[in-house]
Order: structure tokens, then sequence, then C-alpha cells
């Protein structure tokens, strides 16, 4: 009899092993997969603000691909996404009350669903998307309209068509030159008029390479503007 309630006991534990890794089993892997390919591939992306039209709209949808930029430096006019400077500005950081995330806490903040938890929410672990402008050694001038002057010569953007106010009075942006260090970018908003970007970053507003996080390759919604992304 002690040997049957035994083998009924295993039976019971067997069973809702079997249950817990049929219903439970799928769903990890789903998320571990999920996981891997939007660390290590690619991940979907939407524009929160204005910062960079009129080319990625509010709420605009993009595909961001990681691989390229694993095994070359960005090139100037590549659009990048990037982790927040609230996670690199050593002004910024220095100005927290609490301890920076690390990467494994702000993977889980800015996964799908969680990261709508206001509550969780960290400006640390946000991402950012801005045009690459000027790359290591290039010399850098901006006037007060945010136009770009590089390596001496003039560059005419295209992409730009709100530049800053020519009334002081109503102008926000500063003029600045600067030459841009090894191993770090400059990158500004299409929206020069409202941009937060390398320009008042205030420990100096260069962004490190490694902490971009791939290109901005494709716009999947709205589908009326689906495309690749120049």
């Amino acid at each position: 009899m002690q040997q049957n309630h035994s083998d009924s006991n295993k039976e019971t534990k067997n069973c809702w092993l079997y249950s817990f890794f049929d219903t439970w089993g799928p769903i990890s892997l789903t998320v571990l997969l999920y996981a891997g390919i939007r660390h290590f591939i690619a991940e979907a992306r939407y524009i929160p603000s204005g910062s960079m039209l009129p080319g990625l709209k509010v709420n605009d949808r993009l595909i961001v691909e990681k691989l390229s930029l694993r095994k070359r430096s960005p090139s100037r006019g590549e659009i990048v996404v990037f982790n927040s400077p609230y996670s690199f500005d050593k002004k910024l950081i220095a100005d927290r009350k609490k301890q920076l995330p690390s990467k494994l806490q702000c993977s889980f903040i800015t996964f799908p669903l969680i990261s709508w938890i206001p509550t969780i929410s960290d400006r640390a672990c946000d991402a950012y998307i801005k045009r690459v402008i000027a790359v290591g050694g290039d010399r850098l001038l901006i006037n007060g309209k945010g136009e770009i002057n590089l390596n001496g010569r003039s560059i005419n953007e295209q992409y730009v068509e709100y530049f800053c106010s020519s009334e002081p009075k109503f102008n926000l942006c500063r003029p600045m030159s600067a030459i841009v260090p090894k191993g770090h970018v400059f990158v500004l908003g299409d929206n020069r008029a409202n941009s937060w970007d390398s320009r008042f970053w205030p420990a100096g507003g260069f962004l490190p390479q490694k902490e971009i996080l791939g290109k901005a390759t494709w716009r999947f919604w709205p589908i009326s503007r689906f495309g690749k992304i120049d």
C-alpha cells in the first residue's frame, strides 16, 4: 500500500510538472526568443515627440536594425537610436537622487506592456532618436538658426524644415563650435527649433558610439507612409 501511495504521489507531481511546462514552456520560450531578437538583431520603436519632424512624425512606428553598427562606425546623416543621455551624461547622472539602473533593470522596465507602468519608469532607461551630424575628428560649427558648417563647408540639409527663430527673444537655440572626439558622434534632431540633442546635454553633448542601440531603417506604421528611412 505504501508503494502505491508513493507511485500516486509521483504521478501527481509529474502531471503537475507536465501541465506547468505545457502551459508556460511555450510562453517562456517566446519571451526569451523575443528578448534575444530585440537585444541583438532588431526591435520596433515609436516616435514619442516632434524632434525629428518633418521626416518622422509623432507615433510613427519604426524598425531599428542592430547588426550593421556592430561591424562599423555610424556615418554622417544616419538616423540612430541610442541610450538616454540620463544614462551616460556625467552631470545628469550626478544630479540623480537614486542609483543608476543596470542594463538588466532597463531591459525589464522597457519591455512591452511593462513599459506602460508609469511607477517603474526611469529616464535613464529611455531611448532617443536623432541624426548623426558629425563623427570623430570632425570640426563642427552651428549658428543660431541651427545651420551646420562641417569641416569648413556649409551643409545643405534638405531634411530640415524647422530651423531656430531669427528673433533672439524667441530663440532658445545656441550657436556652438566643437571638435568631435574619437569614438563619439554629434547628433541633432531634424526639428532644430525643438529638439533636446547634443547642443544641450550639460556634460559636453558628444554621444559615445557604444551607447548607440541601432539604426532606424524602416517605417512600418502608418501604412500610408510605409517604407525605407533615408
